[in-house]
């Protein structure tokens, strides 16, 4: 029998009612500020929190990411999901590991891809799979499960094999859609192909809107945030060590206030 855990139960309950945007925290402060600003829930981006750890995309464990998951819980009321990669390891039961792992964790849901940097994407059959193993122990604790198809992203965009890994990670019980790098028309093709809650990947020039008009039920922004933050910061530290002007430490956002 499967207990849903409050967090996950609220977080499901996004997926069925008005479409939203889910922002990416790097770090537990900035988990905090986006809570304050209004967001309804957060997800983790595997690319940011690396960053975080003065590492590349894709060099952090599992271990770490529970541990990064659970800081981010403790700091936040609102649902939070988890950037899960390919679920540190190819084998169905890998992906179903760091499910359990995540959720007992406190994470509301999380994301499985079919693909990783030694192998590339994924054969259909064992994808699904995979994300059939990775449904199974999601369903144990209500933990919302995203079911991510990597082609756009990984040079091979093939919108119908995109489709079809959709539809079969549908199948195999998956929660939630997500193929990053779709764009214009593509979107809401996805979305009239499949029948489950679809989550895009925010882009420059798109516009929320269009997205939830196009049949969109969740928005994210990857780990953009992080590289807007460290682009901030590192253009004041430019001018700080290049001409030693003090006035870009000015801000009129106060970190201590989202802190209290």
């Amino acid at each position: 029998m499967s207990t849903s855990s409050p967090s996950a139960e609220e977080f499901r309950a996004l997926h069925e009612g008005e479409p939203f945007v889910i922002p990416n925290p790097w770090d537990a402060g900035s988990a905090r500020m986006l809570e304050e600003l209004g967001f309804k829930a957060l997800a983790t981006t595997s690319s940011g929190f690396a960053f975080t750890l003065g590492r590349a995309d894709g060099d952090v464990t599992l271990d770490e990411v529970i541990a990064h998951t659970a800081a981010l819980v403790d700091a936040v009321r609102v649902p939070v999901a988890i950037d899960l990669e390919n679920g540190y390891g190819r084998p169905a039961a890998e992906a179903a590991r760091a499910v359990s792992a995540a959720a007992e964790a406190g994470g509301a849901g999380g994301s499985i891809e079919d693909w990783d940097s030694e192998s590339g994407l994924y054969p259909l059959e064992e994808a699904r799979e995979r994300i059939a193993a990775a449904a199974e122990a999601a369903a144990t604790s209500g933990f919302v499960l995203a079911a991510r198809a990597e082609n756009h992203i990984r040079g091979n965009p093939d919108l119908d094999d995109t489709i079809t890994r959709l539809q079969a990670y549908e199948a195999a019980g998956a929660d939630v859609l997500y193929a990053p790098g779709i764009r214009g028309e593509e979107i809401a093709t996805v979305c009239s192909a499949v029948g489950k809650p679809v989550n895009v990947l925010a882009l420059p020039g798109m516009k929320a809107a269009d997205l939830f008009a196009a049949g969109v039920q969740r928005i994210s922004v990857g780990g953009q945030l992080t590289w807007i933050a460290a682009a901030a910061a590192a253009e004041a530290a430019v001018a700080v060590r290049d001409q030693g002007d003090f006035d870009v430490l000015r801000t009129r956002l106060q970190g201590a206030d989202w802190l209290r």
